[in-house]
């Protein structure tokens, strides 16, 4: 039997994370949400790794959320526990330090696209659609998306998605703010190694310390966002990779920096 969710490392420092369910549409079942925080438990102990991209295998979904047929058989608690534990695993992808770029490669409904929402950078294949549709099933996203999606893209436009239960296109996506860049299907994991590769070039601690200031910052008012931009700033002036990084540009060379 194959695993539910498949990791592994490429180009020395960007780790694959693959929800491979393909045949149910890459649902979210118990058992992938278990080895799922393995996976996260590997990531959070690293230091070597420095991007993660999220994408699935299969040319239909993303992901479509919650696996509904292994939730007919569960009790309200149980499906209470599951949604708390969907919502904990995309809260624990959402604080990982380093960048996570969602390669969308279908459908992202539901918790799936709760998943993509936790996700720093979204790219999604031209032919995706997207959506919380959770209200035509008389619950709302429980796993961060009335919340993430409304910081987004606003709140207006959150709650015309969120009451109407609407999917969106790519390109509809793309102009709402929702996936910051767009592929064709051959594209997608080229077009997401291309830009995980370029930021695993640069500074890693610079870059976690710069996901940190966008990150904390903008849930404050700009004055106390600008002091936690100046905290993250001189957290960098002391390291190794800064002074490799004035040396390069001396020497008219590319930085090889060490996370130092």
């Amino acid at each position: 039997m194959e695993e539910p969710i498949l990791f592994e490392l490429q180009d020395k420092h960007i780790g694959v994370i693959r929800l491979n369910r393909p045949e149910v549409m890459n649902s979210f079942s118990m058992s992938l949400l278990e080895e799922w925080n393995r996976i996260l438990d590997e990531l959070e102990a690293r230091q070597d790794i420095r991007v993660v991209i999220i994408t699935a295998n299969g040319q239909k979904a993303f992901s479509a959320g919650a696996d509904l047929k292994e939730r007919k058989q569960m009790t309200d608690a149980q499906v209470t526990s599951t949604v708390a534990l969907i919502g904990k695993t995309i809260q624990r992808i959402a604080e990982l330090p380093v960048p996570v770029i969602a390669a969308m490669n279908g459908a992202a409904i539901g918790g799936g696209m709760e998943l993509a929402l936790a996700c720093d950078i979204r790219i999604a294949a031209e032919n995706s659609k997207m959506g919380l549709t959770e209200t035509s099933l008389a619950i709302i996203p429980g796993a961060g998306g009335t919340q993430r999606l409304a910081r987004l893209i606003g709140s207006g436009q959150a709650k015309r998605l969120i009451f109407t239960a609407q999917l969106v296109g790519t390109e509809e996506a793309k102009r709402l703010g929702i996936v910051e860049e767009t592929a064709k299907s051959e594209n997608l994991f080229n077009k997401a190694m291309d830009m995980a590769g370029n930021i695993a070039e640069n500074g890693p601690i610079a870059i976690r310390r710069a996901k940190q200031a966008i990150n904390d910052g903008i849930e404050t008012d700009i004055h106390t966002g600008l002091s936690i931009e100046n905290l993250c700033y001189q957290e960098t002036i002391q390291t190794k990779d800064r002074e490799e990084g004035l040396q390069a540009f001396r020497d008219k060379r590319k930085p090889n920096y060490q996370g130092k």
